[in-house]
């Protein structure tokens, strides 16, 4: 498989679900805090014409965007998770589940956090089109 059909395949963001802007609300953590700490996390999330503004406090933004989905009713569980730098970009590479299905999926971006949360999104959309072609 060529890299071009690998990305059209596995990358490929368009569907119902689509993520607008994202952003962790609690940026600046006290360094005197010790151990895991939940961060608050908004984002925008489309599902088909239906816009809104989705909150999740969790320990990473991968945690924060699953909970708004399965919010949503859309459910993505991320069975594994790989990331790795490319020149300037990172590509992340995540393997979800529905309970039902597998699927992988990649994303793409200058930034690991947009990377994995478009990865995230891919698949949740590759998910989504397997449930309509069964």
């Amino acid at each position: 498989m060529s890299w071009e059909s690998f990305v059209a395949t596995y990358g490929h963001t368009a569907g119902p679900l689509r993520l607008g802007h994202w952003q962790c609300t609690d940026p600046e953590r006290s360094s005197t805090r010790l151990g895991p700490q939940s961060r608050n996390f908004r984002a925008m999330i489309a599902v088909g014409d239906c816009i809104n503004t989705s909150t999740a406090a969790a320990s990473g933004p991968i945690a924060a965007l699953t909970a708004m989905l399965h919010e949503r009713g859309i459910t993505v569980e991320t069975v594994k998770f790989h990331q790795m730098r490319s020149g300037d970009s990172t590509a992340t590479f995540i393997c979800g589940t529905d309970g039902i299905r597998t699927e992988w999926a990649m994303g793409w971006a200058g930034d690991p956090t947009q990377s994995a949360l478009r990865a995230l999104i891919a698949c949740a959309n590759r998910l989504d089109s397997e449930k309509d072609a069964a």
